[in-house]
């Protein structure tokens, strides 16, 4: 089979909390672990889309309005849909590692720093349907 699933892949999460979300893959792992015997992999995606902005609005609420909420978590290859868009990552891997997910403030702080990444890329204008809240 065909391994179609690679860091940089934009998903769509189907299930749980984040279901109807856009995430970009980090880490894939086709054959699983011991603790998790199936294929998964780690993303990083935006949980709250910016919000639209106008000329008519002022730089505190333009920059009110541009903020990214992201999330970080490791999903089942059966739970999220890949879609034909991609985005470079570099920056982002290093913020994630295996010690992420063992304390909740270590996700808190690839967080942070990942919600800068995302915001700068949208204020650049780069990967707009990436930040762009799905419609169905």
């Amino acid at each position: 089979m065909v391994k179609f699933i690679k860091a940089g892949k934009v998903v769509v999460i189907l299930q749980g909390r984040y279901a109807g979300k856009k995430a970009v893959v980090v880490r894939n792992h086709d054959e699983g672990t011991k603790d998790r015997p199936y294929g998964y992999a780690v993303v990083a995606g935006v949980e709250r889309t910016p919000l639209k902005v106008t000329k008519a609005m002022g730089k505190k609420k333009v920059a009110k309005r541009s903020k990214v909420k992201p999330f970080v978590k490791i999903i089942n290859y059966n739970h999220m849909m890949p879609t034909r868009y991609g985005l470079e990552l570099e920056q982002i891997k290093g913020t994630i590692s295996a010690d992420t997910f063992q304390e909740p403030t270590q996700r808190e702080d690839s967080k942070k720093v990942i919600k800068k990444l995302f915001e700068e890329r949208y204020q650049t204008g780069k990967n707009k349907w990436f930040f762009s809240k799905l419609r169905f």
